[in-house]
């Protein structure tokens, strides 16, 4: 199965570190964000991955090169303007296949164990479902969530509400009406596959964080650090 990872963003809610590093690759405990999702999807199991580019797009070739120092194989999207969520992985079907795929955003961090999602690509591969949600508790800074979870099967609307980690598993088919090139918003595109009741999901329990802003990523580094 491949990975397909979202570096395009400008990072604007991480300015102003993001203006001269893009937001992958900022250091925390001594590696890029992005270098930390690297590693796991490789030990993983992962060896294909897709990075899309566009903000600092040299900056994030240059560290990451084909991947070969890391155990995987990279290929880039180069998008001459960022794509949103959306269009950035529509543009992207070409490298990523006709196989069901996962795709990630590259501002967390977490201990998923991507390994997990070998049966949602079973699921999915058998037609009936467009994709599949990892969601988390509801960090602080977003209290009311964005989905519920019932029974292995996502919502929009339902409570209790929980956050969407930014990690997924979709079919192509999902892209299906995006121009490519165009831009579009991921969520724009779950909402009616939810309503038809073929968006599923589990929750992860465990350690994740949304790396947005300065802050986070300085909380996050404290939380990392080794105990004096």
């Amino acid at each position: 199965m491949k990975a397909m990872l979202l570096a395009a963003g400008r990072g604007e809610r991480m300015r102003p570190l993001s203006e001269r590093v893009p937001k992958p690759l900022l250091p925390v405990a001594g590696r890029p964000l992005i270098v930390h999702l690297i590693e796991r999807l490789a030990r993983a199991g992962f060896s294909e991955l897709v990075v899309n580019v566009s903000h600092l797009a040299a900056h994030i070739e240059g560290v990451l090169g084909d991947g070969s120092r890391h155990g995987v194989r990279i290929v880039y999207s180069r998008e001459e303007q960022a794509l949103e969520t959306g269009g950035g992985i529509a543009y992207a079907l070409p490298l990523l296949g006709d196989a069901p795929f996962v795709a990630l955003n590259t501002d967390i961090y977490c201990d998923f164990e991507f390994a997990r999602l070998a049966a949602a690509r079973a699921a999915l591969e058998r037609g009936a479902l467009a994709a599949h949600l990892v969601l988390v508790d509801n960090p602080p800074h977003h209290p009311a969530g964005d989905f519920s979870l019932a029974g292995g099967t996502v919502s929009a609307d339902g409570v209790p509400r929980l956050t969407f980690s930014g990690i997924g598993v979709y079919s192509p088919a999902l892209f299906a009406g995006v121009e490519r090139g165009a831009k579009c918003q991921l969520v724009a595109l779950l909402r009616p596959a939810m309503a038809q009741g073929r968006v599923a999901g589990e929750q992860h329990r465990g350690l994740w964080m949304d790396v947005g802003t300065p802050q986070r990523l300085a909380d996050l580094e404290r939380r990392l650090a080794p105990p004096r």
